[in-house]
């Protein structure tokens, strides 16, 4: 049983502190169910930015049980299912199982789109997925119920096996454009060719895998 997860926070450092809500939905011989959502009362103040995204505020926590107390029910799947799925595995610790990366799928399936978010990819495959009245984007239930239609759609396409959507999920992907800084937005292959030695610098001075790993691609050609 795949179960997809998300969780909400007060910001984008910082653990399982952080986390202000947390949600997730089963897929069983490609159904999607069992739906569980909570929120969190965090161990930090909500960041303007982040309240500006998921809508959670300070007055919605308050009296909110710890994720601590709740975290057991969401435990116990054969492997768990994120989009950007090192985000919710930096915030989800209590979780020891293999995690799958529907970000990192896309990127490799349907590397000719230009993001790779949940609600581009939503919209630009028509996907409709099922989501139960009240909710909306960035809320941790309604994100799950995205990702889990996104990877069932991929998964139909690309009919791969739990080993190659771990290996995918596991190691670096190709982005296709920069998504931060004064380059933000501009595709990788364009910097390649009007600005090589910013992505000489990024080499020297980024901790991110996937953007390493892309300009370091585009360095060598493209290859």
């Amino acid at each position: 049983m795949l179960r997809v997860i998300n969780t909400e926070t007060t910001g984008l450092e910082g653990g399982t502190e952080t986390v202000v809500e947390i949600a997730s939905v089963d897929i069983v011989d490609g159904v999607i169910c069992n739906p569980m959502s909570d929120l969190v009362k965090p161990g930090v103040a909500i960041g303007f930015e982040a309240m500006a995204i998921h809508h959670i505020t300070e007055d919605m926590v308050e009296g909110a049980p710890l994720l601590s107390e709740v975290i057991g029910r969401y435990l116990g799947a054969d492997a768990y299912v994120a989009h950007n799925a090192k985000f919710d595995k930096s915030k989800l610790p209590q979780i020891d199982a293999p995690w799958i990366c529907t970000a990192k799928l896309a990127r490799s399936l349907l590397p000719e789109h230009k993001s790779h978010s949940n609600q581009y990819l939503r919209y630009s495959l028509g996907l409709k997925p099922e989501v139960p009245e009240g909710l909306y984007a960035h809320r941790s239930l309604y994100d799950c119920y995205v990702t889990a239609e996104l990877l069932l759609y991929m998964g139909r396409l690309a009919k791969w096996t739990m080993g190659e959507m771990r290996a995918i999920s596991n190691n670096p992907s190709l982005l296709h454009a920069l998504r931060f800084g004064k380059h933000k937005g501009v595709p990788f292959a364009e910097l390649a060719k009007t600005e090589p030695g910013y992505l000489r610098w990024l080499v020297a001075n980024s901790d991110d895998e996937d953007v390493l790993f892309t300009a370091e691609h585009w360095l060598n050609g493209g290859k």
